[in-house]
This record gives C-alpha cells, structure tokens and sequence, in this order.
C-alpha cells in the first residue's frame, strides 16, 4: 500500500499518512534562518472519512499530511495528499488543521492546481483565514547544487525540524524534473516520513524553494521483521516538487 518496488531495490513511498483501523489504529548554521521561527507557517492536516467514503476503502479511516500558508485564507500541499483526501474544486469538506498540540477543524476546497508533470502541487482554499497563520514566501530562482535548505513538517502528526541540502534535479524516468534533496535531523534521516507530504522546502532565507513529495527508502528483508531504512549518507532521500510550478501558476493569472 506504500510503496513502490523500483528495479534496483530502492524504494520511493507517498508521505502522507493513512489512519487505518489497526494497531496504533541539530541545530542549523547561523547563516540560515531558525526553524524554530517557521512554525506558525506549517500544520498538520487530517480528513476523518465518513462512513460512506470508509465503505469505499475499507480499513481506512482518513488521510493525514502537511501543509504551509501562503496566506491566513490559502495553504500549500502535495496533490496526491489532497487526492487522497477526496477534496474537490467545487465541495467544501471538512478538515483538522493542528498546529503542534493546538486544533481547529476548517472547512476547504481545491483552489488550483500548479505543475506539469505526474506530481503537482495543490493550493487549498479555507473557509475563513486561519489565527496567526505565518505566510512563507516563494523564490522564484531555481535550486543551485549543495545549496542548504530546510523543512519544518509533521510526520506521524508530530512537529519535526529537518536540515540539509540540494543534490540534483532529476532527470530519469521516474524522478523527471523532481528536486532531489538529502535532508536529516542529525543522524536521523527518516524524519521526513509518513505525514510529511506537503511540507514547504525553504532557503536560508526562509524563502519556499520545493514541496516534499515522497522519500526515497529501502527494506532490509534479512531481519525479521523487515526493516525500512534510509538512503546511504551523500545521496539523496527526498523528493520535492520545485517551487516554480506555482510562481508560474500565480505570474500567468
């Protein structure tokens, strides 16, 4: 239901999060802004499903991801979080926005959708602005390799700081155009995980550069149970959307 077996073992999942009815259901360089200042920008985003939408996919209970503001009255996710979700352009459907332990329930709809390739990004529309909401602005300049970045996201419901950099765009079949990023919190490299589709990309100077789109892991079967790992050190284990999909939406308004 995760993930997608590729052909040398590696294997790239969705991150937003399934809400099923079983089981349970470091510090950056001065030079780059403070993470801890971008929280009021990014929460976490969940729809409960009905009864009837539970009926269509039995065993799922709802949908969670990420999202940032791009204004008190529009946030930013991944499209396949909001595909997911079942949200539409015409109907207003109930979510939970947390942020950290605080939650509100909002309702939203489809604003736009930015991008040309498999994955794009989605722009939600709430139903009144959002209390404090922290706008992020976008950059307009593409990524340059090695070039610092960092993300602020909720995996498994939970606010998480990551930090590191751009690699490469990618340029095969299956991560076409993508933005390519190594990013960890120290030694740990899944802390962008389950949850945290939708997540803004920024630059050290807060400016949005990419939307977290999936991770890039692999299974370790030799153990039991297997065990999902991380990529190796120096090489990529995120995929993000670049920013520039939605700039050239907005421009071409």
């Amino acid at each position: 239901m995760w993930e997608a077996q590729s052909g040398d073992g590696a294997m790239h999942q969705c991150l937003f999060s399934f809400l099923v009815l079983i089981a349970t259901c470091t510090g950056v360089e001065a030079s780059c802004i403070d993470p801890g200042t971008l929280v009021h920008s990014t929460v976490s985003i969940t729809r409960k499903f009905s009864e009837g939408d539970r009926n269509a996919e039995p065993g799922t209970l709802g949908i969670r991801g990420t999202a940032w503001f791009l204004s008190p009255r529009l946030m930013v996710t991944a499209a396949h979080v909001v595909d997911a979700m079942r949200l539409s352009a015409q109907d207003w459907k109930e979510i939970e926005i947390r942020e950290r332990e605080t939650k509100w329930s909002i309702f939203t709809r489809i604003f736009r959708l930015a991008g040309f390739q498999a994955e794009k990004i989605a722009v939600l529309e709430l139903g009144s602005a959002f209390p404090g909401a922290g706008a992020l602005p976008i950059r307009t300049e593409p990524l340059v390799p090695e070039e610092r970045v960092i993300s602020v996201a909720y995996p498994n419901n939970r606010l998480r700081f990551a930090e590191g950099r751009f690699v490469e765009f990618g340029a095969d079949a299956r991560f076409g155009g993508a933005a390519l990023l190594e990013m960890h919190d120290g030694n740990d490299r899944l802390v962008i995980d389950h949850g945290a589709s939708g997540a803004a990309v920024v630059d050290c100077a807060g400016r949005v550069v990419a939307v977290v789109s999936t991770a890039i892991t692999q299974t370790i079967n030799l153990l039991s149970p297997p065990v999902r790992v991380s990529t190796a050190w120096q090489s990529p284990n995120v995929v993000a959307i670049p920013i520039q999909a939605l700039s050239e939406s907005i421009r071409s308004d």
